[in-house]
């Protein structure tokens, strides 16, 4: 029984949330499509999570205690990484918006459109 090459691996797309009600939800809808997903509670977990794990894709809260989404996002653009982060935010603020852009987010998306938009955007950042 050999390994399975790299080609038959399922996309690994980490969901960093603190509420953890909507981390299952969004980690079940990734499931369904075929993706594996990697849960964080906060930005420090993710940044622990990429020295032993890669991962292919961020869906990351902006709001969540200890590390934020956008000092997390920070740090990881200062480190050189350039995973597609996607923040994932009830926040429908410009200035944030602008802030998390500022910071290097590949795109912003409100929660209540997530779920509608989760396919078009695996698509889109997976390829």
């Amino acid at each position: 029984m050999g390994e399975r090459s790299p080609m038959d691996r399922k996309p690994h797309v980490a969901v960093v949330d603190d509420d953890q009600r909507l981390r299952t939800l969004i980690e079940e809808e990734l499931i369904d499509e075929g993706v594996h997903p990697v849960s964080c509670r906060n930005g420090q977990e993710l940044l622990d999570l990429l020295d032993r794990e890669q991962i292919d894709l961020i869906l990351m809260d902006i709001m969540m205690p200890g590390m934020d989404g956008l000092t997390c996002l920070s740090q990881l653009r200062e480190r050189g990484n350039s995973i597609p982060v996607l923040m994932v935010t009830a926040l429908n603020d410009e200035v944030k918006r602008k802030e998390a852009e500022d910071h290097g987010a590949t795109d912003y998306i409100l929660k209540p459109d997530l779920f509608e938009r989760l396919p078009a955007l695996l698509q889109q950042h997976l390829q």
